[in-house]
């Protein structure tokens, strides 16, 4: 299944269907306990020298080496013990996190190939910095799964280290080739990171085209996966940007970049006012050359100062920020010439309305903030190396901390919003900035498809929209056989598969530019 990567009408952006889960047949389940159910891993690090510490500050300010340690992993999944795992620091200002208790990264397969766990070679641990509930990060990619936009699942953890209680931390799936195997079916395309530009002399991942080779861009990005030594796919895509007219970018931007995922994860950003991305600070994102579509496809990374924590000079309440805000003063030319084009615009704005009636709304997010406050409220209590005391855990769901405002004080990190005051406020100047009657708003609930129950047993509901499909829709099983298909669905269509083999199967939507799929177990 390859579609063909052609000109997408501008105007029927407003009515494309949003997308699903994945865009492969074939995805893996790596991860699957880890993520699978919320809850929060015990995380017990058995670290083989005793100036372990001392190590890992040294690897961090140096070559960033891994050192060995034994792990046990306790999960509701159960017990997992593993020798010879890797350990460093990561992260930049998570470092500044007061203490010892910096953010981490295990590598299961450092000194052990093959090694995995969950079958997976890599975790995340990220410390809470800036954040006294924990949740800011883990809500935004739940929401972000739910909505169909690429960006890492994440857990909790309660840590040890030599046995001595760490810290409590969010656990993150890292990208890399088993990432994009689970969510696009797809890892033999090049990746690239968004460098940190931290630091004097560090450059910018703006997407500005600064020229035609790759030591043009200094340090801005990093290719993580497939480097043939070629990055001129990568600096064509960044001219097109930069240099198209205004009616070919209008008309041809769908054919270089997987165009709605996009316009749907950066109109998530703003309604979050997710600043520490490309948004503002050009920082904490991946770019995907996915092969099979021809589309480049943008992946979230590092989102933990999500409800406005992060501001860096923006004025004025980050309830209120511009709905079509695209860096201000900085140069973001993918953002600022999508939001200056009059459709790309109103496509941009059809997905704020989808975004804001389907999940940026108390009634969808409250709920799931009592659910995780209530899953790490003990945990949290016990943490006494974090970074807020117990009493901004729980005030910081239902208030400010600080006044709310940049530079309003707040503690360590600076002001921070209430959760739920900041989804109320956002979602009222929203209402008074967008006429979302107006606006075409694509189906998010219900995507292209919504398929239940997952998992099925007997009979498997396959609902589509009230319009025929002109789409092509093919049902395989994980190892690619096709179990079923159709063309043209309307309503809802009644599917037999009481007598169909017990795995992971994958409902596949094709139409003339996209290829989506949805993963669903039979039982």
């Amino acid at each position: 299944l390859r579609p063909t990567t052609k000109s997408i009408h501008m105007r029927s952006l407003l009515f494309v269907a949003p997308v699903l889960i994945s865009t492969a047949v074939l995805a893996q389940t790596e991860g699957d306990n880890v993520f699978g159910t919320d809850q929060i891993l015990q995380v017990d690090v058995a670290f083989y020298s005793d100036g372990f510490w001392n190590e890992l500050l040294t690897e961090y300010e140096g070559e960033q080496n891994y050192i060995p340690a034994g792990i046990t992993i306790t999960s509701l999944d159960g017990v997992a013990q593993l020798d010879s795992v890797g350990i460093r620091l990561k992260g930049n200002s998570s470092m500044n996190h007061p203490g010892e208790k910096k953010p981490f990264k295990v590598d299961f397969n450092r000194f052990i190939s093959g090694q995995a766990y969950d079958l997976l070679k890599k975790l995340n641990f990220n410390n809470g910095f800036k954040d006294p509930t924990f949740v800011r990060e883990k809500i935004f990619y739940d929401v972000c799964a739910e909505a169909g936009i690429l960006a890492p699942r994440a857990n909790f953890a309660e840590v040890t280290f030599n046995g001595e209680p760490w810290g409590f931390y969010t656990v993150v799936e890292q990208i890399d080739d088993q990432f994009l195997d689970r969510s696009i079916g797809n890892d033999d395309g090049m990746l690239f990171k968004a460098g940190s530009n931290f630091g004097q002399g560090s450059d910018e991942a703006s997407l500005v085209y600064q020229g035609p080779t790759q030591a043009d861009y200094g340090d801005a990005y990093e290719l993580k996966m497939n480097d043939l030594g070629d990055w001129s796919d990568f600096i064509e895509f960044i001219e097109f940007i930069n240099n198209a007219s205004d009616a070919d970018f209008e008309s041809l931007i769908g054919t270089h970049l997987d165009l709605q995922p996009y316009l749907r994860s950066a109109a998530l950003d703003n309604l979050f006012a997710n600043l520490d991305s490309y948004t503002l600070s050009a920082r904490n994102y991946y770019l995907y050359q996915n092969t099979t579509l021809g589309l480049w496809q943008w992946i979230k990374w590092d989102c933990n100062e999500t409800f406005g924590s992060y501001a860096m000079g923006v004025p004025g309440s980050m309830t209120e920020l511009d709905l079509g805000f695209d860096g201000g003063n900085f140069d973001r030319p993918l953002l600022q010439r999508m939001l200056a084009n009059e459709a790309l615009r109103g496509a941009y704005d059809a997905e704020l309305c989808a975004l804001r009636e389907a999940y940026f709304n108390s009634d969808y997010l409250e709920p799931r903030l009592d659910a995780l406050k209530a899953l790490i409220q003990a945990s949290v209590t016990d943490d006494d190396n974090k970074m807020y005391s117990n009493a901004d855990f729980n005030a910081n769901f239902d208030s400010d901390l600080g006044g709310g405002g940049p530079g309003g004080g707040g503690g360590p990190g600076g002001s921070l919003y209430g959760l739920k005051p900041f989804v109320a406020d956002r979602t009222a100047f929203l209402d008074t900035q967008l006429d979302c009657s107006a606006v075409q708003v694509p189906l998010v609930e219900s995507a292209a498809l919504m398929l239940y129950p997952n998992p099925v047993s007997n009979l498997l509901f396959l609902e589509f929209g009230a319009n025929p499909s002109d789409k092509s829709i093919q049902i395989f099983s994980a190892t690619g056989q096709l179990a079923w298909e159709q063309r043209s669905i309307t309503g809802t269509v009644q599917l037999d598969v009481s007598a169909w083999p017990v795995g992971v199967y994958f409902a596949v939507i094709q139409g003339e530019s996209s290829l989506r799929s949805q993963r669903f177990v039979k039982e």
